[in-house]
């Protein structure tokens, strides 16, 4: 049952996609905003509901909130490092000719 579940939540991921990509809804994109924001509550609370229902929540709660932290930190982590090395990679600055004893008497 559990991957059926999975595979609704998929396909309605790819439906919002495909929707999102239609020229006509452009248009609407205010509208399309507060429907937006309105399916992440029903998300966020149907997720709540889930949790809920599980008859040792309070007992696994410390570890969810472990696994959480580290669903967070860790990409988080490889996020920033991915970042810096492509930064040192690709965003070299160019460096300034050093001041000579003949250039700056030729700024004065």
């Amino acid at each position: 049952m559990k991957g059926d579940s999975d595979m609704d939540i998929l396909i309605i991921m790819c439906i919002g996609m495909l929707i999102g990509r239609c020229k006509l809804l452009r248009r609407m994109k205010k509208k399309n905003e507060y429907l937006s924001l309105a399916c992440t509550f029903i998300l966020i609370f149907s997720m709540g509901v889930m949790l809920g229902r599980k008859d040792n929540f309070f007992q696994e709660l410390s570890s969810l909130g472990l696994t959480s932290l580290l669903f967070c930190l860790i990409p988080m982590a490889f996020s920033i490092l991915f970042v810096y090395v492509l930064t040192q990679r690709f965003m070299k600055k160019e460096k300034e000719p050093e001041a000579t004893p003949e250039t700056r008497e030729e700024k004065a």
